[in-house]
């Protein structure tokens, strides 16, 4: 009988299972491919947690799974004789959610683990500022981010509010391999948890000291309340996290005049008003749109459910309304933050910007002109966190700003991961800023474009289906990796970096790339242009992210054309 079989029985027969699972299980037992899916591995646990479909199964999220990895953390907690200080746990407004952040408390506090459990859904960096303000060894916060409302997942954080490190992660991940799902799992009552003090239930008086941070990261306090009589935005959460403590924050810094979508302020993890919460997507904004056409609004901004990611559509010169990519609003930030401290002469001299390996070179030319040094890390908010802790031990640089092109922005170190509450706070300032010029942010991005330089980045998606999804991935990398192009698109190829061997080839020499180990390719060409390869670390895909720039607007998209072109060429 196959492994997957096995599980499934195994399920199937234990007496105390859930009926909400046994009836899934009833009605798959003669689906051999379902049943295949549900039970061939179970979801991996890695630097990013755990991310999947809410389905009964070892290879979905479900009360067991979490259970199951919550041991697994309680075990490294263990080890490191931490149980007294602690473990902060948040959760978003999915499906479940609460559900599994309150089973995920009582697996801790049967493990004499103290647990300090948030009373609502909240985003995702008020967990990790929580975790540096209440001195916890770790945090679990229970979200998906900006996935379809069948997912969910578990991402766990250390001491210092970033994601757990490799080497932790692999001890979790070891931890839960020997742990039968069901009999091994330590937990207690939730009811009585609390009572006996096991559980602590936080609240405002974080939230107080949260959005006191956030407030402190603004570059100009005044450009708000300078145009707030005039000054209109319309933000919207998607049904998220963000509905509470976004307009808190934007009233707080002076803002008037904020025009909140309604449908989407109700927490609501079937999504209902949109097809994915992703502010990433413009269809996401279709409410938020009409509202500002008809207020006549140059700003509307967007959360994700989890409140770490902030997307954002601008009036263009001929009236439409459009979105912003992550590059250009990370690009867009990083020349406000930097003009503002040089003009106020709070710009240190060690000042540094870090930015994801896949993020815009725009960044580059931006820092390079206010002698700003800008550091890149790979992708993962945790490796920017782990940047701002290490700043913190030699002093080298002063962090100013950090940022993915995943529409991921941080302006502070008062948390350790992307934070779309101050993101928010600051773009609209930042508007309010060029309001004061007579310009919005679509002006403020050509003039950057007319000062720096036209820059254009995509990226494709090779979706890789199926339960052979990863190997699939694998295959394709392995492949990439023996066929080097020495020209692309008629460009001669200047270097090659492997981030797995951690060598970057150039001109028949051999250096170091100085990062972790990690599954990217990374092209550089003559005329300065990029294209950068990576699985994706929670869903089977991989992703081609291409950098192109040019002296105009349409050089920048012809070059752009070429290299996808020419790129998809290899791939077949």
């Amino acid at each position: 009988m196959d492994n997957y079989s096995v599980e499934y029985k195994k399920w199937f027969n234990f007496k105390e299972l859930e009926q909400i699972y046994r009836t899934e299980l009833e009605s798959i037992k003669q689906d051999e491919k379902e049943i295949h899916e549900r039970f061939y591995a179970p979801l991996s646990f890695g630097t990013a947690g755990l991310r999947g479909i809410m389905r009964a199964g070892i290879n979905g999220m479900n009360r067991y799974t979490v259970a199951q990895t919550t041991q697994g953390l309680s075990e490294l907690i263990k080890e490191c004789g931490r149980t007294k200080d602690g473990v902060v746990i948040a959760c978003d407004t999915r499906n479940n959610s609460i559900l599994f952040s309150e089973i995920a408390a009582c697996v801790l506090a049967a493990n004499e683990i103290k647990v300090y459990l948030f009373d609502a859904p909240r985003p995702t960096p008020e967990l990790s500022f929580a975790i540096r303000e209440l001195n916890a060894v770790s945090g679990i916060n229970i979200t998906a981010s900006h996935n379809p409302k069948e997912y969910n997942g578990y991402k766990v954080y250390w001491d210092d509010g970033a994601q757990l490190s490799p080497d932790h992660a692999k001890v979790v991940s070891d931890r839960i391999q020997t742990l039968d799902i069901f009999s091994d799992i330590q937990t207690i009552d939730y009811k009585e948890a609390i009572s006996l003090g096991k559980i602590v239930v936080i609240g405002k008086e974080i939230d107080e000291k949260y959005l006191s941070a956030v407030l402190a990261v603004r570059i100009s306090p005044q450009a708000i309340p300078k145009v707030a009589d005039r000054f209109q935005v319309v933000y919207t959460p998607l049904h998220g996290t963000g509905r509470v403590l976004v307009p808190e924050v934007l009233k707080r810094a002076g803002l008037k005049h904020l025009y909140c979508v309604s449908e989407q302020m109700i927490p609501d993890g079937n999504f209902p008003t949109v097809k994915s919460p992703n502010p990433e997507n413009k269809s996401c904004f279709e409410l938020a749109i009409k509202i500002a056409e008809e207020k006549g609004c140059d700003l509307l901004i967007g959360t994700d459910p989890d409140a770490d990611r902030a997307g954002i559509v601008v009036k263009a010169e001929n009236g439409e309304y459009v979105p912003l990519t992550g590059n250009q609003v990370g690009a867009l930030l990083i020349d406000y933050i930097l003009e503002r401290r040089k003009s106020q002469g709070q710009l240190p001299q060690n000042a540094c910007v870090i930015k994801s390996i896949v993020s815009t070179e725009l960044a580059d030319k931006i820092c390079k002109e206010y002698g700003v040094t800008l550091l890149r890390v790979l992708t993962g908010f945790k490796f920017i966190g782990e940047k701002i802790k290490e700043f913190e031990s030699t002093h080298e640089f002063t962090y100013i700003f950090g940022f993915e092109e995943s529409y991921g922005y941080l302006p502070g170190t008062y948390a350790r991961d992307k934070d779309a509450v101050s993101a928010s706070l600051l773009i609209t300032e930042m508007a309010a800023y060029y309001a004061d010029l007579g310009m919005n942010l679509y002006d403020a991005l050509l003039s950057v474009y007319e000062k720096y330089g036209y820059y254009i980045e995509d990226v494709e998606n090779i979706q890789l289906s199926g339960s052979d999804g990863i190997e699939k991935s694998k295959k394709l990398m392995k492949s990439l990796r023996e066929k080097v192009p020495d020209v692309l698109g008629g460009v001669q190829l200047d270097s090659f970096s492997d981030y797995l061997s951690g060598k970057i080839t150039q001109g028949g020499k051999t250096t170091e790339t100085g990062l972790p180990s990690s599954d990217v390719l990374y092209y550089t060409f003559v005329d300065g242009n990029s294209v950068v390869v990576r699985p994706s670390g929670t869903e089977p895909k991989v992703k081609v992210y291409y950098m192109i720039s040019g002296k105009t607007s349409l050089e920048a998209k012809e070059a752009l054309d070429r290299y996808k072109s020419a790129f998809s060429k290899l791939l077949d």
